[in-house]
């Protein structure tokens, strides 16, 4: 099998962020692992994960042996999951943020405490002690079902992008414009800090320095799968399609859409600038053939790759099941326009209800089908 996976090339799964929109890649996963049937092992020995694709990476980490018995785990999980399990949405806790904001505001040269966010995700972090075993992933990379894992974290401090990574004993660690590769032992306190919302989750301290959504300051979210030695990467997306065009408004754009439109730029646009500079790379190196590449001192290679990424707005499916939230959550967050057709981005961060997770998990599935041909292609299953 090893020697095999080396002549196709080591591949990488890439999953990016977007708090509840994370749930469209469990689909692709399941349509993946149909495609695979009975075989064992696991397809990408290097998995990397921000934000909450950071603790989808890891779930398949935790059980690299059976990547079919991994993804059963993951969509057991992510069906299962109701917005309480995430953050706390009892009255006691949104009260409470609401007195703490407004007293930050209108009082804060006299309570002299800043507020750490709108909502405390408390919840999730026993959610991940429960279903993920950490001290699984050293015994797989031993026994080379797992080459590497990265979770990518942003310092708000250094203003550094980190890839904490866990892997083989022969990967670097690495130092870029703004991003580094860091080897460490990985906890929760990583995934939290990675899937740290701006504004919307705390930040976590690691070390000396308090490290928030791994998708702020991303400028290479495709860089780390390479650094650690991917020769081909799939990408799994959770963003928008095309944006509609330009069309006039007269009402004063809300919080929420204001805050959506941050929440989809730090997620989403670095990803596509990215693909695009490797796309140009790969067109230049791909005209040189190695012997060529050796005599120049090129240490660049052709890595392959392969995107997929949500055929619907997920915006607008999240607006479909926005009754689905608790009564109070939805009347604090009708306060911020969230409700209107346009603030609709933000909510579908937040929505973490089995009606919404499940027309994601459908829509990455059928997603994946459709690319069937190209996933054959990328995972060597002619």
């Amino acid at each position: 099998m090893q020697d095999r996976d080396e002549r196709a090339g080591r591949a990488a799964l890439v999953l990016t962020g977007g708090g509840a929109r994370a749930a469209y890649q469990v689909g692709v996963l399941g349509a993946i692992r149909e495609l695979r049937g009975k075989r064992t092992g696991n397809p990408f020995p290097i998995l990397c994960g921000t934000s909450a694709g950071a603790i989808n990476a890891t779930a398949l980490a935790v059980h690299a042996a059976d990547f079919g018995r991994a993804v059963r785990h993951i969509e057991r999980v992510w069906r299962g999951l109701h917005v309480h399990d995430v953050y706390r949405v009892d009255p006691a806790a949104l009260l409470g943020s609401g007195v703490r904001w407004g007293s930050a505001l209108f009082a804060g040269w006299l309570v002299r405490q800043t507020p750490r966010a709108l909502l405390d995700n408390a919840p999730l972090h026993g959610l991940l002690e429960r279903v993920l075993d950490l001290s699984a992933i050293d015994p797989a990379i031993a026994r080379g079902e797992l080459h590497a894992l990265s979770v990518t974290a942003s310092g708000y401090s250094s203003g550094e992008s980190l890839a904490f990574f866990q892997g083989a004993i022969d990967i670097l660690p690495w130092r870029r414009a703004q991003r580094l590769g860091v080897r460490c032992a990985l906890r929760i306190d990583h995934l939290m800090a990675s899937s740290a919302l701006p504004f919307v989750f705390p930040a976590v301290k690691i070390n000396r320095e308090f490290f928030g959504d791994g998708s702020m300051r991303q400028l290479a979210p495709v860089s780390p799968a390479i650094h650690l030695g991917a020769d081909r990467i799939l990408v799994i997306g959770a963003g928008r399609t095309a944006e509609e065009g330009r069309v006039r408004v007269e009402r004063y754009p809300s919080p929420a859409q204001i805050a959506g439109h941050a929440l989809s730029s730090i997620f989403l646009d670095t990803l596509a600038v990215d693909l695009e500079s490797l796309s140009r790379i790969n067109d230049t190196v791909g005209r040189l053939d190695p012997a060529q590449r050796a005599a120049a001192g090129i240490a660049l290679r052709p890595i392959e790759t392969l995107v997929i990424q949500p055929s619907q707005r997920l915006d607008t499916i999240a607006g479909r099941h926005a009754y689905s939230l608790p009564p109070l959550l939805r009347t604090v967050l009708r306060g911020l326009g969230t409700f209107r057709r346009e603030g609709s981005t933000l909510l579908s961060y937040l929505l973490f209800e089995p009606g919404f997770v499940r027309a994601l998990i459908e829509l990455g599935y059928h997603d994946a089908m459709a690319r069937e041909p190209e996933l054959r292609r990328f995972l060597r299953l002619e």
